[in-house]
């Protein structure tokens, strides 16, 4: 009944919104690869590698035009770029699973050692031949909204816990919302260390500091006035999702903020957890 619910609301939503036909049936598609492969952020991907046909034919249903796509309200746009974002990561490690070792400067396994993943390999999206970090960089972040950066599946541990459904427009806050939650109690996004008086951070806000600041440190200017904005952002994002002595802790305004490593290993479920 759920699943049948969310293909309703998909087809209503896309032909709503003026999405080309068919679109509908390959982002449910999509919401049921999500489903059945992965788990808690994990990613069965050599099961997924077999049965990647569907995955396949909705990454080619991405390249809708632009004019097309800016027609669409301002939430079905970012859900319709966070999820090309992580089904094109999806098929990248697929692509070259299972990853070989070429560079000793990160895990073996990890998605940074396909050539290019990032920064080279092009991607027919919304009209334009983009790589994922200019779809990150000139698309994603340009929205101005820090969750959007937090939902993206980078095909490592370190990254956004990757959902086993889609982002969809009509519930795309609620989604978000979720996203800087599960931010705020991962060790990997946000850490306070009451002990060493400290604040550690994933690297990703460094990556995109103007959208972070932007998003959050309005709401921290009042409460942490002598901190960077930067810093103000980081513990307005958390303060309202962490424990009460964890609130206490922000509050007293003693803390040293850092940026932790990011962890690059892959976030592979075939053949049990990562090490």
């Amino acid at each position: 009944m759920k699943r049948l619910v969310l293909a309703l609301s998909l087809f209503l939503l896309l032909v709503w919104t003026g999405a080309p036909a068919g679109q509908s049936d390959l982002q449910t598609t999509f919401d049921h690869l999500l489903d059945t492969y992965v788990r808690d952020g994990y990613v069965y991907y050599h099961a997924l590698q077999r049965d990647r046909s569907g995955l396949d034919r909705y990454v080619a249903s991405l390249d809708v035009p632009r004019k097309t796509v800016e027609s669409w309200a301002k939430p079905v746009q970012e859900a319709f770029w966070v999820n090309a974002y992580n089904a094109i990561v999806l098929r990248t490690v697929i692509d070259g699973y299972p990853i070989r070792v070429r560079s000793t400067q990160y895990p073996a396994k990890s998605i940074r050692q396909i050539p290019g993943a990032f920064d080279a390999l092009k991607h027919r999206v919304g009209g334009d031949s983009l790589t994922l970090d200019e779809m990150e960089k000139n698309v994603i972040a340009k929205f101005g909204d820090a969750r959007l950066v937090l939902a993206l599946g980078r095909g490592a541990l370190g990254s956004g816990r990757l959902h086993s459904e889609v982002y969809l427009g009509s519930n795309l806050d609620a989604q978000l919302e979720l996203v800087v939650k599960e931010c705020a109690e991962r060790i990997s996004c946000i850490k306070i260390d009451r002990d060493k008086n400290l604040v550690e951070v994933t690297p990703i806000v460094s990556w995109r500091e103007d959208v972070f600041v932007q998003t959050f440190a309005a709401d921290g200017r009042k409460v942490w006035p002598n901190r960077t904005p930067v810093e103000q952002a980081v513990a307005a994002m958390a303060y309202p999702r962490v424990f009460s002595s964890e609130r206490e802790f922000l509050t007293a305004n003693t803390f040293q903020m850092k940026y932790g490593e990011f962890d690059w290993r892959l976030n592979d479920l075939t053949g049990g957890l990562p090490e």
